[in-house]
C-alpha cells in the first residue's frame, strides 16, 4: 500500500510576550496564527469500513487538532510560567484565558509543544509528519518528525 500524506489548515488568535526577550516582542503582543498539521499512513482498505479509501476522516482530525491545540490557545495570552508572580496574577484580574508554560512561547517552542499533544491522540496508524505554525505574512516555523527521530 501507498503512503499518503493529508493536511488540515486551522486558524487561531493567540498573544503572547517573550520573557527577557530583547526586543518589542518581550511586550504582550497578538498574532493571526495558521497551523499546517500534516498526518502521514495508508488510506483505510476495510471495505466494510465508511471511511474506506481515507487516511483519516478530515473532520476526525479537525476534532483532534481542535481538542489538543486550538480550543486551548484560541484567544488566550499564553505566558512562561515564570514570569513574575505578581505580573501574572495582575493579568489574570483582568483576563480569564491565561496559559501559562514551561517554555518560551516561540513558534519554535510551541510546535515542539504541539507535537507532542498531537502523536498522544493520533491513532495508532496515523503519525505526524509535519506542521507549519504562521505567525505573521512573512514568518512562520516548521517541525518535520524526520527531523526530530
Amino acid at each position: 500500500m501507498q503512503k499518503i500524506r493529508i493536511t488540515k489548515q486551522f486558524n487561531f488568535e493567540m498573544a503572547h510576550a517573550l520573557k527577557d526577550y530583547d526586543g518589542p516582542c518581550r511586550n504582550i503582543h497578538g498574532h493571526s496564527y495558521e497551523l499546517f498539521v500534516t498526518v502521514i499512513g495508508e488510506p483505510i482498505t476495510n471495505s466494510d469500513s465508511p471511511k474506506i479509501g481515507m487516511l483519516i476522516d478530515f473532520g476526525d482530525l479537525k476534532r483532534i487538532v481542535r481538542n489538543s491545540i486550538v480550543d486551548k490557545l484560541d484567544h488566550a495570552l499564553l505566558l512562561n510560567k515564570n514570569a513574575p508572580d505578581n505580573l501574572i496574577s495582575e493579568l489574570k484580574k483582568g483576563f480569564a484565558n491565561i496559559t501559562l508554560v514551561d517554555y518560551q512561547p516561540t513558534s519554535e517552542n510551541m510546535l515542539i509543544d504541539f507535537a507532542e499533544r498531537l502523536k498522544k491522540e493520533l491513532p495508532i496508524h496515523i503519525k505526524l509528519h509535519s506542521m507549519k505554525l504562521r505567525e505573521t505574512v512573512t514568518s512562520f516555523a516548521e517541525w518535520y518528525a524526520f527531523d526530530n527521530e
